[in-house]
């Protein structure tokens, strides 16, 4: 085990192909199925499970030449901001070892922040892979969904879920990504859209940056926020236009992410019964008795809990009450989002509104920790592509710059994060 605790597994898989990647360790998360090399989504219920297929991702990573470094550490099947979550203990920041490192990516950002990877296939629901960055002051990419295939990314909540690469600068990041996106006839929804790392240059002048008041309000560190209002005067020197704008559904974002997303998790874990996936039930008891006591012990708390949430928002006499509400919130969101990206090229704020907590500190109050993802789970909602950027820091601890872009329109978003890391 490495000292940030960043790997589950250290099996090395060399490729013999020759491209992008030739020669560079990539370490992909534990919810991304890779042939012959366990998978667990850190959770002991997948323990010992052996995927007989490579992830899509996973394949094209293996065609430009790079060797798996590795599975990493996660929160458990994608639930949690801090990677706490896992059943095989936290993954500790790099930047100091008292900190969590994010979530759910974690040991991801950490494998690259501790320098050993310089890139990291992570996963992001609500903020899974710009959280981590963030948190450990990297680089981390959400995709436009469906740019990248989700075939072989173990389910949790399927219509927000993004594949998408951390790297320790702008242009790994943007290498990473040309070889993963593109369309694959076995995710139904991806789409054809590659991308060309030829095209990326440092491109930012004379863009229109909106800077949404929501990303500035109630909850966010006063010098998070600070730090971050720099970053966006130095896209202005760098020749960007900033105006202030309002996102008013913003307010729904949080609760209809958690209830769609605890939903679809509770849908998709059902399939982990100690039959199909799990460890093997005691066959002497009733079915419903077996598989209780093979998810009692194999999920975690959090995993539970979501779950109940979802099946109890599912359930007869509440499915309008809460789920059709969270699926019109969202509606009004991705509308908000379109709407200020009609006027504006990008958006900008902070990517967490917190530094990284101390470990240990959050996980007494799962609300809280909830209620950290309050400015990365609108774009999960909204579908579109966002970059975390390192911003300097607060506290002693790195600070993320998050900018948000028009659906499929990584190319503009990485030209204008390459022109800010190289003002920096």
């Amino acid at each position: 085990m490495d000292e940030f605790n960043a790997y589950l597994n250290t099996t090395e898989i060399e490729s013999s192909a020759k491209g992008i990647l030739s020669g560079i360790r990539v370490s992909v998360k534990d919810n991304i199925s890779t042939k012959d090399i366990e998978t667990t989504c850190a959770s002991k219920i997948l323990k010992g499970y052996i995927p007989p297929y490579d992830a899509h991702a996973v394949v094209l990573l293996k065609n430009a030449g790079a060797a798996i470094a590795g599975k990493t550490n996660m929160d458990e099947f994608g639930m949690g901001s801090t990677t706490e979550n896992s059943a095989f203990g936290p993954s500790l920041n790099p930047r100091d070892k008292t900190r969590v490192t994010g979530g759910s990516s974690g040991g991801s950002a950490a494998a690259v922040a501790g320098g050993l990877v310089s890139m990291a296939l992570g996963s992001d629901t609500g903020g899974s892979i710009r959280c981590p960055a963030a948190y450990c002051g990297i680089v981390g990419l959400k995709p436009s969904y469906g740019r990248v295939s989700r075939f072989g990314l173990i389910a949790y909540a399927n219509s927000f879920e993004q594949i998408g690469p951390l790297a320790a600068n702008v242009t790994d990041t943007a290498k990473l990504f040309s070889v993963i996106a593109g369309h694959d006839k076995k995710d139904s929804t991806s789409v054809s859209k590659p991308y060309d790392f030829s095209t990326l240059k440092s491109d930012i002048k004379g863009k229109v940056i909106g800077i949404p008041k929501e990303y500035f309000g109630e909850g966010v560190d006063a010098d998070v926020a600070a730090q971050v209002r720099k970053g966006i005067a130095k896209l202005e020197e760098l020749g960007a236009k900033t105006k202030e704008i309002s996102l008013p559904s913003m307010k729904y974002a949080l609760s209809a992410y958690y209830v769609t997303c605890t939903c679809e998790a509770s849908s998709n874990l059902d399939r982990f019964d100690g039959v199909r996936y799990g460890p093997e039930p005691e066959m002497n008891l009733p079915w419903h008795d077996a598989y209780t006591k093979v998810r009692e012990a194999g999920f975690g708390n959090e995993v539970r809990r979501r779950i109940l949430l979802g099946t109890f928002a599912l359930s007869a006499g509440y499915f309008g009450k809460y789920y059709v509400k969270a699926q019109h919130a969202k509606q009004l969101i991705a509308k908000d989002f379109a709407h200020a990206l009609t006027d504006c090229d990008f958006l900008a704020g902070p990517t967490m509104p917190n530094v990284a907590p101390k470990i240990g500190e959050l996980t007494s109050d799962p609300l809280q920790m909830y209620l950290t993802d309050i400015l990365t789970v609108p774009v999960n909602i909204a579908g579109i592509p966002a970059i975390s950027l390192p911003c300097g820091s607060a506290h002693g601890l790195p600070v993320g710059l998050q900018l948000m872009g028009r659906m499929y329109g990584e190319e503009a978003l990485l030209n204008a994060a390459l022109a800010f890391e190289e003002a920096q």
